[in-house]
């Protein structure tokens, strides 16, 4: 893949002038597979033959401690960085702040990433993950809703047991935006020993707030809508693609603030000899661009991988014995004009920290796109960043 599909709705790419630079994985990234014989899952069920995909950039110290684990966003993947050949048309959705010299530096840290369980996006030939949409070894055919019900946290024991395998000892820190901030969280509650740092970027805190809990279900209902989804049951048949395409479509407005669409759009209509107020088929240029958006990313999404995924948010939520646990810094990140995860939740959640014993500071990402701020400005805050990690 040669983009983040969360990034691709609009055309937009990343650049600058740390986006030219050499790293110290010369550009190119290598997708490898970690395999498990099998996993039990936090609600105690067996799922046999686990595959995840994963990327590293840079080289782990002799010492093994200098590593930084970078969980993916909600329809994110693990390719945070460089690109898998020269021509593809971008790099990962963090490379503005991951490589040779930037703020997470790979000459001095090891950084892996990971896709989740139950990744979005299953389709993506750059993508390995045990979901749904996974040959089910005892019948042949796909899980379904068979699958088991998984939360971030066990993707977080998943990508524990990758690390082991890498030989990693301590975690310097785990960055990750929005969903991956969410896992970042779970990271410091669940091996409080093993995490020295985390960078939660455009996330909630603690918890997932009842408010963003039914946001989620919103998202996911026009494919619960769409006569084709089946109740999980399609797979081998016609696909809920309309169902699919709208629920992206949400995700992507949902994500964004009025700030943006004003810049971007305003009033123009996509097609400029087609006025809307003359038919009910003729557009404005937001929600023309949306829908072709949410079509588009349709293609390598899986509908019941976007609903097990919004359950694996949902299920979000540390207990006050596992906050109070947590030994890392943590460097609360928000956007200001974040309408999912608006900056008041960092700071509370900082407050709550700091009232406990722990250490934690927030920075505030500026500008007017929303909650995608956190991935498609992040560079601005990159000198916050690579302060914080090194303190």
């Amino acid at each position: 893949m040669s983009m983040p599909l969360a990034l691709r709705i609009a055309g937009i790419v990343l650049v600058g002038a740390l986006a030219s630079r050499a790293v110290a994985f010369d550009g190119t990234v290598e997708k490898k597979t970690f395999s498990m014989p099998s996993y039990v899952t936090v609600a105690g069920k067996t799922v046999p033959d686990v595959r995840v995909g994963y990327e590293t950039y840079g080289t782990l110290n002799a010492a093994a401690d200098n590593a930084i684990f970078v969980p993916h966003f909600f329809t994110g993947t693990s390719h945070a960085a460089g690109k898998y050949k020269p021509g593809d048309a971008a790099p990962g959705y963090w490379d503005a702040i991951i490589g040779s010299g930037k703020p997470i530096d790979t000459d001095k840290y090891f950084v892996v990433s990971a896709d989740c369980l139950v990744n979005v996006n299953p389709r993506d030939p750059n993508v390995t993950t045990t979901g749904p949409a996974t040959i089910d070894p005892q019948t042949g055919k796909p899980y379904g809703m068979r699958f088991p019900v998984v939360s971030y946290r066990d993707s977080v024991r998943v990508h524990k047991a990758l690390l082991d395998s890498l030989g990693v000892k301590k975690l310097h820190a785990v960055i990750g935006a929005s969903g991956g901030s969410i896992q970042a969280m779970e990271w410091a509650a669940v091996y409080p020993d093993f995490v020295e740092r985390v960078v939660h970027v455009i996330g909630p805190g603690f918890e997932i707030t009842p408010y963003v809990l039914e946001m989620v279900d919103v998202w996911t209902l026009p494919i619960r809508l769409d006569p084709r989804w089946n109740k999980g049951d399609y797979y081998g048949r016609e696909e809920p693609v309309d169902g699919v395409a709208e629920a992206l479509t949400i995700v992507t407005f949902t994500t964004r603030h009025y700030g943006w669409a004003d810049k971007t759009f305003g009033y123009k209509w996509a097609d400029a000899t087609r006025d809307p107020a003359a038919s009910m088929d003729n557009k404005f240029a937001i929600s023309d661009t949306l829908d072709k958006g949410g079509a588009a990313r349709a293609r390598s999404a899986d509908a019941n991988s976007i609903l097990y995924t919004a359950r694996e948010n949902q299920l979000y939520r540390l207990t006050d014995e596992e906050v109070k646990g947590m030994k890392a810094r943590i460097l609360f990140m928000p956007a200001r004009s974040d309408l999912v995860f608006p900056p008041v939740l960092s700071e509370r959640a900082a407050a709550r920290y700091r009232a406990q014993g722990g250490v934690a500071d927030v920075v505030v990402i500026e500008g007017e796109g929303g909650h995608l701020d956190g991935l498609l400005n992040i560079a601005p805050q990159g000198e916050a960043i690579r302060a914080f990690l090194a303190r």
